[in-house]
């Protein structure tokens, strides 16, 4: 393996950095031994800093050209171990100085392989979010597996796509883009599988489908929730069997082709409505990426707006005189409810309509002002021409409330289940009154979870029953928030609400986690902490 990316190593510590040379140059990488003193030059093959005996809490020169004049990675290796967290800033990584030349490479490739990735579909981000994302990208590229990228418009799917394809062994063959929800059904079927002479009025002559032109490479079928189920069970062989017919054909083709689906719709949510074939479902969500809306990476926004501008101002070969703090401000309090295309075509608007100054509040539009621009609903509806015998289907609304319906029905049922199995498992009897668990020190403990139930007043328990089974009433207890208690009157709706909070409650307020511990969508549990009043 070869690369044209350079590894800088400090010489502070010699030893250790001709180790790091000798390791980086069995990866394939070109290494440059850099003395303390010396001045970087803004060469662009530079791809890693490591500085070797160091002390990550001092001032250092190369560690500032590297972050500033370079803008690559700086990897620092203590001459020390057992370092405290207030040493790390500043770095992308610090070492103790007993870590492992294996580890730095290892990261070290890790963090080159991202940084090439955002110059090749440009991802830009440094959010924890944004971060994962391309470490799941790396991860993933090289295997042959099916991905799924789910996220809501705008938020790059293509692009990550595009990043699988370019790190992947097949980068040098075909990489085609299809946006199912662009095609008829019929013409969907014939542009993905082709179809032969005569197969319909109109195929004057045979044509080679998508899947074919895309032998070897990749193949990103966008909106894949959009896709009707027949042409669901043709791609489901595709995956399965690696061959499919033409339309109008006899003979099977074979391909060799890795699949990228993207959506952003939730596909277990169309699966329950009939809209989706399970199995399909499971063939495509072998390995998945997620990736975040802008408003839960708003440390981004002001990398973004740059990058957009960079972009824009040369295209247009026009000057932009820059945003002022105050309007900075306010584009990184917006919820961007279009995400990273909203953003773009914004920042692209400023760009073109700028005054000879700095843009301030009054020059951004008052729907990003006020704040306003967030959907009223709060899931995409699926709108659908009709059925094969010309029948209309539902409104949108009259859809989104069947929809609604039915994901509520599929929460409550998980609730359900999840209520039975802690009453049936837990040594926690749920009667209207009393919750029965080991007294001490002031709490009311169960065993068998390692929880505690909740405090008890002084006049609760005896002072003889420390230590011993002690039936409590739940009067005398402060519930603990991950403890569910039943009591008569309670409705699903209060149980579903304790549920939801236990649950932020065990992530420290992590909504994706927390939706993750419920087995519900991550809207979903927007929606409900909205209709709760959990906000706060």
């Amino acid at each position: 393996m070869t690369s044209d990316d350079r590894v800088l190593i400090s010489t502070h510590d010699l030893p250790r950095a001709g180790q790091l040379r000798d390791a980086f140059k069995r990866e394939g990488y070109a290494t440059e031994l850099v003395t303390p003193s010396e001045r970087l030059t803004g060469d662009t093959d530079v791809a890693l800093l490591i500085l070797t005996g160091v002390d990550p809490g001092a001032d250092s020169a190369l560690a500032r050209q590297g972050r500033d004049d370079l803008k690559v990675p700086v990897f620092a290796i203590s001459p020390e171990d057992d370092l405290p967290p207030a040493l790390r800033p500043g770095f992308d990584e610090v070492f103790e100085h007993s870590a492992s030349i294996d580890d730095v490479v290892l990261l070290g490739r890790r963090s080159i392989e991202r940084r090439r990735l955002r110059e090749l579909t440009g991802i830009v981000g440094r959010s924890d979010a944004i971060q994962q994302v391309l470490e799941r990208v790396v991860q993933i590229a090289p295997v042959q597996s099916t991905v799924l990228v789910t996220g809501e418009s705008g938020t790059g799917k293509e692009l990550v796509a595009r990043g699988i394809h370019a790190l992947s062994p097949r980068r040098h063959k075909a990489f085609i883009a299809v946006n199912v929800a662009a095609l008829s059904e019929t013409l969907l079927e014939s542009e993905l599988f082709g179809h032969e002479k005569g197969a319909f009025t109109g195929a004057i002559d045979s044509r080679r489908g998508l899947f074919e032109l895309a032998d070897r490479g990749t193949i990103f079928l966008d909106e894949i929730g959009e896709m009707p189920l027949q042409t669901q069970t043709k791609l489901l062989r595709v995956l399965e069997q690696r061959e499919f017919l033409r339309v109008g054909g006899e003979k099977p083709i074979n391909v060799d082709v890795r699949i990228i689906a993207a959506t952003n719709q939730d596909l277990r949510q169309l699966v329950a409505i009939g809209e989706f074939r399970r199995d399909l479902y499971f063939r495509l969500n072998v390995l998945s990426i997620e990736l975040p809306p802008l408003r839960e990476r708003r440390e981004d926004i002001p990398l973004l707006i740059d990058a957009f501008v960079r972009e824009v101002s040369e295209r247009n070969e026009r000057a932009f005189p820059g945003i002022s703090a105050e309007g900075m401000e306010i584009l990184a309090g917006y919820s961007w409810p279009g995400n990273i295309r909203e953003l773009r075509n914004l920042v692209e608007s400023m760009v073109v309509l700028a005054p000879n100054r700095a843009i301030r509040p009054e020059d951004i539009p008052d729907e990003v002002r006020r704040g306003r621009g967030t959907s009223l609903l709060p899931v995409p509806i699926v709108r659908r021409e009709g059925d094969k015998e010309g029948k209309a289907t539902l409104r949108p609304e009259l859809e989104f409330i069947f929809r609604t319906l039915v994901e509520l029905r599929v929460d409550m049922d998980e609730l359900k289940r999840e209520f039975e199995a802690y009453r049936s498992g837990a040594s926690v009897d749920l009667s209207p009154y009393a919750v029965v668990g080991r007294v001490g020190a002031g709490q009311v403990r169960d065993d068998d979870r390692g929880i505690e139930i909740g405090a008890y007043t002084p006049d609760a328990v005896g002072e003889d029953q420390e230590g011993e089974e002690a039936t409590v009433p739940v009067t005398d207890l402060v519930q603990d928030s991950r403890v569910i208690v039943f009591e008569p009157g309670m409705t699903m709706e209060d149980i579903e609400r304790q549920a939801i909070v236990a649950a932020l409650d065990e992530v420290r307020g992590n909504r994706r986690k927390a939706a993750e511990l419920l087995g519900i969508g991550e809207r979903t549990l927007y929606r409900k902490i909205s209709k709760y009043d959990l906000d706060g």
